[in-house]
């Protein structure tokens, strides 16, 4: 089966070529852990989730990488502004150290919360000041730095394809270059490897700038920028050379840019061989902005009796290079679709004894369909990550299963497998049987109807019904689902 993904680096849908067969070295961009990740942020993680599930459906081992960003990452793309770690230890009177730790623990819990595959490595930037520094080191020695009144700078005119990644027109940026433009700065395009902390300032999280690296031989206190940090973890942990880089198309213009610049600049090899971008979700139609009210978190959602799973089916039903919109109605659309696949999936506990076994069924044209449809959910899905046709595939299985009589039990159970395999829905470990108390109490309503005892019939739907069990007739039998 062959893998295929919409790559930046060659602006089309490339097969996907490991460089070890088997084995795929990934780097994900991380959260800035100065506040709560709202579904925008969310979103994203999903889809690499679903990536890292396809890669591994098709037999890889997937040695990963996301950093935690806990300092360095400004408010302006351009190196402007403050810290949005020390501006969030501000706004919460706490220090950086502490927000970082708060928001780093919230994150974690999240990706448990919605089933996502932990990275094989998750790494702050706080852990890797010293391999920073040795980058910036490596570009002072290669002639890429130049050093200004806040900082330690990286020449982007001495790159030559710096602006091929995102197509970017430089001489265009140059002349429309705001008058703000910090004047020191060589090129509009430029950006900071290393920031000094302010004359007269105590940042919570700093670290003293080497000698060597100062033009001067004097030490300031410092702090990394937040390009800086994604190369030197991704090439510390995983080498020169990444198999896929993956991230927002924010990041295009800018981070992953830079990233690029600095990595091959240091190494002389690519950085990596495939850069996959997600889209944005808008909320209500508009950009997710806290001054809106319109960036949910999470816990919002809880609270509005949403389960995450439910924000997983959401996001899955857009393509990751399509732009989303997030509404509650929407999400409520995400919600039953979800509660009709468990519905589904709860059939394989309605399937033995039937008039049919397994082995009489498995050459029906309905089980051939039901035993085929993992390996096409399988190729859809490694087909640039095609999640909306993945589902499609899913609900027009589900619709073939009309009657449970003839259903293959283990051909359905096979198929949930896959689907939670390459989903991360879980909707085996959502569906679980019916307590033996209401396996009899149907028995026993069963049997009243089979007597047209229609009013102790409708006393036992009331009494399953307590248990949080609908009873659905059918001209085929009774099928229980879960209300």
């Amino acid at each position: 089966m062959a893998l295929r993904f919409h790559n930046q680096l060659t602006k089309r849908v490339d097969d996907f070529v490991s460089q070890t067969p088997n084995l795929v070295k990934m780097y994900t961009c991380g959260p800035t852990v100065y506040d709560y990740a709202h579904i925008g942020n969310w979103s994203g993680y999903i889809y690499w989730d679903i990536l890292v599930r396809v890669l591994q459906a098709h037999g890889y081992k997937v040695d990963r990488v996301m950093n935690i960003t806990d300092v360095g990452h400004l408010v302006s793309d351009a190196d402007e502004g403050e810290d949005k770690l020390e501006k969030g230890a501000r706004r919460e009177n706490k220090t950086a150290w502490d927000v970082a730790k708060f928001y780093t623990d919230n994150f974690l819990e999240g990706m448990k919360k919605l089933g996502l595959i932990e990275p094989t490595h998750i790494s702050k930037a706080t852990d890797y000041i010293d391999e920073q520094l040795e980058l910036v080191r490596e570009l002072k020695q290669k002639g890429y730095t130049y050093q200004i009144s806040d900082g330690i700078y990286y020449d982007t005119s001495k790159f030559s394809s710096y602006a091929d990644f995102a197509g970017l027109n430089l001489t265009g940026e140059q002349a429309g270059a705001r008058v703000e433009f910090n004047p020191e700065k060589r090129n509009v395009s430029d950006f900071a490897l290393w920031k000094f902390t302010p004359a007269g300032e105590k940042r919570d999280m700093e670290w003293e700038t080497p000698a060597d690296l100062m033009e001067d031989g004097q030490s300031v206190m410092g702090f990394p920028g937040w390009h800086l940090e994604c190369s030197a973890m991704a090439i510390s942990i995983l080498g020169n050379t990444l198999d896929i880089h993956t991230g927002g198309i924010d990041h295009i213009p800018v981070h992953h840019t830079n990233e690029i610049a600095q990595s091959e600049a240091v190494t002389g090899e690519r950085f990596s061989n495939y850069w996959l971008h997600n889209n944005h979700l808008k909320s209500n139609g508009t950009k997710i902005s806290k001054s809106l009210g319109n960036g949910y978190t999470l816990e919002d959602l809880i609270d509005k009796g949403y389960e995450p799973a439910d924000l997983r089916m959401f996001v899955l039903q857009s393509h990751y290079r399509s732009e989303g919109n997030f509404s509650f109605d929407n999400l409520e659309a995400a919600k039953n679709r979800l509660q009709h696949w468990r519905n589904v999936a709860a059939l394989r506990h309605q399937t033995h004894d039937t008039l049919m076994d397994d082995d009489d069924k498995s050459t029906d044209d309905k089980t051939v369909s039901l035993l085929a449809a993992s390996q096409a959910l399988i190729e859809t899905l490694g087909d640039d990550l095609d999640t909306p046709g993945a589902l499609t595939l899913i609900d027009d299985a589900f619709d073939r299963l009309d009657r449970v009589d003839d259903i293959h039990h283990y051909a359905l159970v096979d198929f949930l497998e896959t689907i939670d395999e390459v989903t991360g829905l879980n909707l085996l470990g959502t569906t679980p049987d019916v307590s033996e108390d209401v396996k009899m109490l149907i028995i026993e309503r069963e049997r009243a109807r089979d007597a047209k005892d229609w009013p102790r019939a409708d006393k036992l739907r009331h009494e399953i019904e307590g248990y949080k069990i609908n009873i659905r007739d059918t001209e085929h039998g009774t099928v229980w689902e879960y209300a």
